[in-house]
């Protein structure tokens, strides 16, 4: 079974083919908290040679007015000739090292990093989750959902006196800024379009009007 498959999702290839950096490295991570190590960083000498030969063939050429391109693809494609296997042998490296790193879980088969591991149990903490941990999480748990209720009990009881029949304008019309339902506007102070109750029915009566529409009594 190849290593690679185990690594196919949380892994990053930082390998550089051409230039004066040339060279293999990969950057592993754990699956639970994400956390990086990465591996050694191994230098692919062809392509570092070949980084040096292009700058200073150039570098030649410029002086004399000429154009080493020739001369650069060529040390491009001797380089790129061994990347691909040298690229494999040091993954296959990497991995070696990174499974030092890392735990396998056999029953979800991640791979995590020390702080994530179980070991008295030799499982993940997705899998096994610290009881000590766990408990005192469910403890908070218990006593936010306790609150939260309470709360929620409190703001029921508060909810008798609030006024739920006057029409709320929560966009004031002028500005449009919220104006989270009040009479007027807190950013521009203009007066925002609620219906007053007639004295007389308590029916809506329009703004500007000097009598009640429904039974005629003044405003």
């Amino acid at each position: 079974m190849s290593t690679e498959i185990y690594f196919s999702s949380n892994y990053r290839d930082l390998c550089v083919e051409h230039g004066t950096g040339a060279g293999f490295q990969f950057e592993f991570s754990c699956s639970r908290c994400q956390d990086t190590w990465r591996s050694p960083f191994e230098a692919f000498r062809a392509g570092q040679m070949a980084g040096w030969l292009s700058r200073g063939v150039n570098a030649a050429w410029s002086i004399v007015g000429g154009a080493g391109q020739g001369v650069t693809n060529a040390a491009d494609g001797l380089a790129g000739a061994s990347y691909g296997n040298q690229r494999d042998a040091a993954f296959t490296r990497a991995i070696e090292n990174a499974e030092g790193h890392f735990h396998r879980c056999p029953r979800c088969t991640d791979y995590v990093c020390a702080r994530c591991w179980n070991g008295a149990q030799g499982l993940c903490l997705h899998c096994s989750p610290d009881t000590a941990a766990e408990a005192q999480a469910a403890q908070q748990r218990g006593l936010n959902d306790r609150v939260s209720q309470r709360s929620y009990d409190l703001g029921q009881q508060r909810g008798q006196s609030y006024d739920v029949s006057t029409p709320r304008q929560l966009v004031c019309p002028n500005c449009s800024a919220e104006t989270r339902g009040g009479a007027f506007c807190q950013d521009c102070g203009h007066r925002l379009a609620q219906s007053a109750s007639c004295s007389g029915c308590r029916q809506d009566v329009p703004e500007g009007a000097a009598f009640c529409p429904s039974c005629g009594t003044r405003r």
